[in-house]
């Protein structure tokens, strides 16, 4: 079976060489000339664990093959994978220029039946913006006389014999685990209207499906577009909510990590998600928040508790702050190193990092900043002029008034201390991800500042033992 994924960012390209890796014919398909350019030379744009290995494999086996001829992918292709962006407008909701441009490439080089899979993350009613606007496009390939076969989806054949199908095929891949992700998901989503359409996305899902291992979701496509933004606004809450909880253990000397650690204890809860921090960043959670918010307001509903979650996740950036400026006294003419700017460790990704906000922050209120990050080191340095990227943990820490943790980094989570502290013009680690025991800290000689840790230094909360 040879497939088209169209668009080669993160989705595209985690999407196209996973299936290259289940053995089918994939094309990755994109305008950018120089991206493509790149991939063609084995060169992978993201910095994602274990992708780089699996393009170079399944590029010399043929399997994998990247192309600016979306017209010839899409001729020679069953099923068509819209994999673009979608980012937000200004008022939140979210932009479907790419996928109709798409759309249309699809609908001008139909030689027969197609799939049409959206990857994209898209509002509820994409699926059936997707088949106006073909429909829309074979009906003036018609009025041109085009042939009868090309029109056919415009003239209401039966379902046997439509043209085109569109289904929803939502992704739930995690930047730093994504290959993992897709080799090895809790669930597919399938959202179609069409049996035949269904059997196809079992046959290309058919090494998850076979082995029985996958659970499987065949639903509508509206349903399936809604349970992506569902499952990311559930998890945003999830984590502006413990954040909120360690605000409050700042304020009334409670231990967040405890607290943590015995609500995931309920089974109705799980430990995932419940670690605090400075908020919530990236590529998906702030854009799909914000668009589903947008989506309830077009419905004619007010969608309050996540309304409340942007807000808050808002306002947790600014708090880190506050921290920070607290810990020091004074801010303006004071070095901070800061540690980590990816919006989360094991990608380069810096979309809406809590990190560079943070960042940006401190430089508005008169701090020398400088920072280190494993991976995302460039794409950092257009984002903040005038801060110093340093090359490594020592450059930054060097010097500096308050070494602060803002991405929680493997690297960072085992650092010599007490090399640190001579480093360091004043001893002072404030950790934004509490990845620190503070007693281990204070060994060092280091001051401790966490979130949800008052009293760090002398043991503030407690051991749970036993079992359930």
């Amino acid at each position: 079976m040879n497939i088209t994924v169209i668009g080669t960012g993160y989705v595209g390209l985690v999407t196209g060489a996973c299936f290259a890796e289940f053995g089918l014919k994939v094309a990755c398909a994109d305008k950018d000339k120089k991206k493509i350019g790149q991939l063609d030379q084995g060169r992978i744009p993201i910095y994602e664990p274990g992708l780089e290995e699996i393009v170079r494999r399944n590029m010399q086996t043929g399997f994998l093959r990247f192309s600016t001829r979306i017209d010839e992918c899409i001729q020679n292709s069953l099923v068509i994978f819209i994999a673009v962006g979608t980012p937000s407008r200004a008022d939140g909701s979210a932009d479907l220029s790419y996928v109709d441009e798409v759309a249309l490439a699809i609908a001008r080089n139909l030689t027969g039946y197609k799939v049409i899979v959206t990857k994209s993350t898209v509002p509820v009613g994409t699926g059936d913006r997707i088949r106006a606007c073909m429909e829309s496009e074979l009906l003036k390939r018609k009025a041109g006389g085009r042939t009868s076969a090309e029109s056919a989806v415009v003239s209401g054949p039966p379902k046997s014999s439509r043209l085109f199908d569109v289904v929803s095929n939502p992704e739930f891949l995690r930047e730093g685990s994504a290959v993992e992700d897709f080799l090895h998901p809790d669930r597919i989503i399938i959202g179609a209207d069409s049996e035949q359409a269904i059997a196809i996305m079992k046959d290309l899902y058919s090494p998850l499906y076979l082995g029985g291992k996958t659970r499987f979701v065949l639903t509508d496509i509206r349903t399936a577009e809604l349970i992506k933004y569902a499952t990311n606004a559930f998890l945003a809450t999830k984590i502006t909510f413990i954040n909120e909880i360690a605000n409050l253990c700042d304020r009334v000397g409670s231990n967040v990590l405890t607290i943590a650690q015995a609500l995931g204890m309920d089974g109705r809860i799980s430990p995932k998600f419940l670690n605090p921090g400075p908020g919530y960043g990236g590529s998906c959670f702030p854009k799909d928040t914000r668009a589903l918010c947008k989506i309830a307001e077009e419905a004619g509903y007010e969608f309050k508790v996540l309304q409340a979650v942007v807000e808050s996740n808002e306002r947790q950036r600014k708090l880190m702050v506050e921290k920070i400026k607290n810990a020091l006294g004074v801010v303006r003419g004071k070095t901070i190193a800061m540690l980590g700017l990816s919006f989360k460790p094991n990608t380069d990704d810096i979309r809406e990092s809590p990190a560079i906000a943070i960042a940006r922050e401190l430089k508005r209120a008169g701090a020398k900043v400088k920072a280190y990050d494993p991976a995302a080191a460039e794409a950092a340095r257009a984002e903040l002029p005038g801060v110093t990227i340093c090359g490594d943990i020592d450059s930054a820490a060097r010097g500096a008034d308050a070494l602060v943790i803002v991405t929680e980094w493997n690297q960072f989570r085992n650092m010599d201390l007490a090399r640190l502290k001579k480093l360091l013009r004043n001893p002072l680690l404030v950790d934004l991800r509490n990845i620190y025991q503070p007693e281990k800290v204070a060994e060092a000689g280091l001051r401790y500042v966490g979130i949800g840790q008052p009293g760090a230094g002398r043991l503030a909360g407690g051991v749970v033992t036993g079992t359930r």
